[in-house]
């Protein structure tokens, strides 16, 4: 590992940070002459005491249930728009490729994600069943007849298509809406928390 690496790993450690908070005790009791001429042995002690006092930053190894379900289902989708990628016309790809960004986001919160195990069914259905389904049914189709209006005004396969995308484009939005409501709730209830113990703050959501 680089030493610039290390040296940032360190300062984001919580020997760093415990041994920082200390020194700047002692550089507070410098300020309210409580340490003397020794000060700055003093702050460099309280660092010391800290950096090793504090305890190691924990490894974590494991993979959580919900990183294992949703790193699966991102792999599908790879899988799915790599099969995709020219097979279809420009506007069905893009079409796709907006709809994967959103689900591609909605997977990034695999925590959130899993403990909802309707959304995440429904995540995993457009995923592995409904998006397939509706692009293999049209690639089916010669592309001659997919692009022409049906008698009687009837919507052409190709729009058929794109109308069944854009459904499962609006279905994964409320997904990642109800997800970004979550955090939104938990941001107003560190705010309350935040009021309640220090008082008032001119980032307030209500």
């Amino acid at each position: 590992m680089a030493t610039s690496e290390r040296i940032l790993r360190y300062l984001g450690s919580t020997r760093n940070i415990v041994g920082s908070c200390l020194a700047l005790l002692g550089l507070l009791g410098h300020f309210l002459g409580l340490t003397g001429a020794f000060w700055p042995v003093v702050v460099v002690a309280l660092y010391g005491a800290g950096a090793l006092l504090a305890p190691p930053d924990r490894v974590r190894l494991t993979i959580s249930h919900a990183e294992v379900e949703t790193r699966a289902l991102r792999e599908d989708l790879d899988g799915l728009l790599r099969r995709v990628e020219g097979r279809f016309p420009g506007d069905v790809q893009a079409a796709v490729r907006a709809l994967a960004d959103v689900i591609g986001g909605v997977l990034a919160r695999a925590e959130q994600l899993t403990a909802s195990p309707d959304q995440l069914h429904v995540v995993s259905q457009t995923i592995r069943r409904y998006l397939p389904a509706s692009l293999e049914a049209y690639a089916n189709l010669p592309r001659r007849y997919a692009l022409t209006r049906r008698a009687g005004r009837e919507r052409s396969a190709h729009e058929e298509l794109l109308t069944q995308l854009a459904l499962l484009d609006a279905q994964m939005g409320k997904v990642a809406e109800a997800i970004h409501r979550g955090d939104e709730q938990a941001l107003r209830d560190q705010g309350r928390f935040l009021r309640d113990r220090f008082g008032g703050s001119d980032l307030d959501l209500n």
